[in-house]
């Protein structure tokens, strides 16, 4: 059956559910999408009556009020370990870092759970729900046990030891908020891409806008938390700072379950796992083949994929596990007269959905060291600016060194504005391609302004320590770590935002959480390995008595050398993966037209079933 076929019967079926006479006219298929997507009662999605903007910007609002509720905890929570819980500063540093980096880990549970059984609605609602009841636990329990005596938890007054059931209790809660938003954070970027058809023009170029103006949401929601909250809670008033965390992600859920009868749904594919074990088993069955695989003939089913989603075509490049679909000398096997053995014999879309992971992979580790470049705002930045004079004009008030964020923050708004209004159609007016740089040159550019804010706070690192005196830290100004701060606010546009945009399309239809997911880990590993970094060259540096380049007192270490460190380390992955772009080829689904888009290398024949 090929492509045009399935396209065929699935529209015939369309008109059939809508009980339409076989005189129909012939584009009543056009008010349907042709992505696979269905409505809350399982019927194909109907254009104009599910998902658009109306649905997409119900989940841009739902992602807004939910980073605020997240980062009302995250922003400050390493001040409330020494402040409330009375943990020393490397204590704290260690656990806010191995916690943040759980909430990504979780994203794949999130992911795996979202493509293989719930879906990603029922995904997003229930990880939601444990979110919110997290939330409220940590209120609760910050109100009634944890803020004793009453006032405690600022600078100057810090609170009461605390027992362990009422610490058992705040680290449940603690990672019931992990669990929850980690769990959420990977399938609701790619459900709201779900309300945008792939398959028609305009909807597909709303489809790529809507992962810019979700980062832009998130960082509009991180923006209240860094400004409003940071001061609340930096005040001592934990309990109503969580309470507002509380009452948006509920506000959250709400909103986001009022849309269930708009959005459009991508129906779960089953354990992705367990397909890609059956690819690697067949494969190494057939491992004496004598022939190569390309020169035979490789099994393709005629009916829907075994993943539910489209059909990829083969393509060239990891060639072992073509052996997987490889039906040999007996063409009997992929007949229907006997059933195929999954982990004998896979289908060529199954073997391409490896592929393509296998292929994203190496994409994918060049990513995470730009993790490590962009987790130094909130830690060395804010230290650095911490050694810096932070007065102002106004009597009693200085700048706090975490909130200076929010440059980071308004430059990200700004970049992600003047992209879609100016630079995309100024370079698609160039090349001729519609939707301006492509994701993988955006993503280098990225490396490349990671590596230029290193390099900026280095050089203003130089010039603080030259600055500084004996009655203070420094007297450069801390408004001049402003160019690095939206150095890394236009780079994480360019990385996190292509990043996103990328694996989604890259992923097969089975995958698409998982990609999502994927970004996440990048941003886990980031920051465990720049714990390593950390430690590694603090501990290289810090021999025969000298204090290291990074100690408590910065006057009296190189923290300019460790970030010139960062930025030659930036540089250098940069260089590894303008190998690996360039390399890189794409797969292809079955019903594109053009057989030679994004490097395919041409379809075999498949044997017939």
């Amino acid at each position: 059956m090929s492509a045009n076929d399935g396209d065929m019967k699935m529209r015939v079926i369309v008109m059939e559910g809508d009980e339409t006479t076989s005189n129909a006219p012939k584009d009543v298929c056009c008010d349907y999408t042709l992505d696979g997507s269905v409505d809350i009662k399982g019927s194909p999605a109907v254009k104009g009556k599910s998902g658009g903007w109306l649905a997409g910007g119900l989940i841009l609002v739902n992602q807004g009020l939910a980073t605020l509720a997240f980062f009302g905890v995250n922003v400050n929570l390493v001040l409330f370990l020494t402040r409330v819980l009375q943990q020393s500063n490397g204590d704290a540093a260690n656990n806010v870092s191995k916690w943040t980096g759980t909430v990504y880990m979780f994203s794949l549970i999130g992911a795996f759970l979202s493509d293989s059984y719930w879906g990603r609605y029922k995904t997003c609602a229930i990880f939601q729900a444990i979110f919110v009841l997290g939330l409220g636990l940590l209120s609760l329990s910050s109100r009634l046990y944890l803020i004793r005596p009453v006032g405690c938890g600022t600078e100057h007054v810090p609170c009461e030891p605390h027992s362990g059931a009422e610490l058992g209790i705040f680290y449940i809660a603690l990672y019931m908020i992990a669990f929850g938003n980690g769990g959420y954070q990977p399938n609701v970027a790619t459900f709201g891409a779900d309300q945008f058809d792939s398959e028609d023009p305009s909807e597909a170029h709303s489809k790529v806008s809507f992962f810019s103006y979700f980062y832009l949401a998130l960082n509009l929601g991180s923006l209240f938390s860094n400004t409003f909250l940071s001061f609340l809670e930096d005040e001592g008033n934990w309990a109503l700072g969580f309470w507002v965390s509380t009452a948006a992600a509920a506000t959250a859920l709400l909103l986001f379950i009022s849309g269930t009868l708009r959005y459009r749904y991508i129906r779960p594919t089953g354990n992705p796992v367990g397909r890609i074990f059956q690819v690697a088993f067949a494969a190494c069955r057939n491992w004496k083949a004598g022939v190569s695989p390309g020169a035979e003939t490789l099994y393709e089913s005629d009916e829907k994929a075994d993943s539910g989603g489209r059909k990829l075509l083969h393509t060239e490049g990891f060639r072992f596990l073509d052996r997987a679909a490889l039906v040999g000398p007996n063409p009997k096997l992929a007949t229907c007269t006997q059933p195929r053995d999954p982990w004998r014999l896979c289908t060529v879309t199954q073997v391409e959905e490896v592929k393509s992971i296998l292929r994203l992979l190496p994409i994918w580790l060049c990513t995470i060291l730009y993790s490590v470049v962009f987790t130094q705002m909130a830690s060395l930045f804010v230290v650095q600016g911490a050694a810096m004079r932070r007065t102002t004009r106004f009597p009693g008030f200085s700048v706090p060194p975490s909130s200076m964020s929010a440059f980071d923050i308004l430059t990200v708004a700004a970049t992600i504005f003047l992209y879609r209004r100016a630079v995309c159609p100024f370079v698609a007016r160039l090349t001729g391609r519609r939707t301006g740089p492509t994701e993988l040159q955006r993503m280098g550019l990225g490396l490349v302004l990671g590596a230029m804010a290193m390099a900026t706070a280095g050089t203003v690192e130089h010039f603080r320590k030259g600055h500084a005196t004996a009655a203070m830290s420094s007297d450069l100004h801390i408004m001049w770590q402003v160019p690095q701060y939206a150095l890394i606010g236009v780079s994480e546009v360019m990385m996190y935002v292509g990043q996103l945009e990328f694996f989604n399309g890259e992923m097969p239809d089975a995958l698409k959480s998982f990609g999502s997911a994927l970004c996440m880990m990048s941003m886990s590993l980031g920051n465990y390995f720049s714990d390593v970094i950390v430690s590694a060259v603090t501990k290289a540096t810090a021999v025969r008595g000298q204090p290291g380049w990074i100690p408590a007192d910065l006057n009296e270490g190189h923290l300019d050398k460790f970030f010139f460190l960062l930025a030659v380390l930036a540089i250098a992955d940069f260089a590894v993966y303008l190998v690996c772009a360039r390399r890189y080829r794409s797969g292809t689904v079955d019903d594109r037209s053009d057989g030679e888009e994004d490097g395919m290398a041409g379809q075999v024949v498949a044997a017939p079933v």
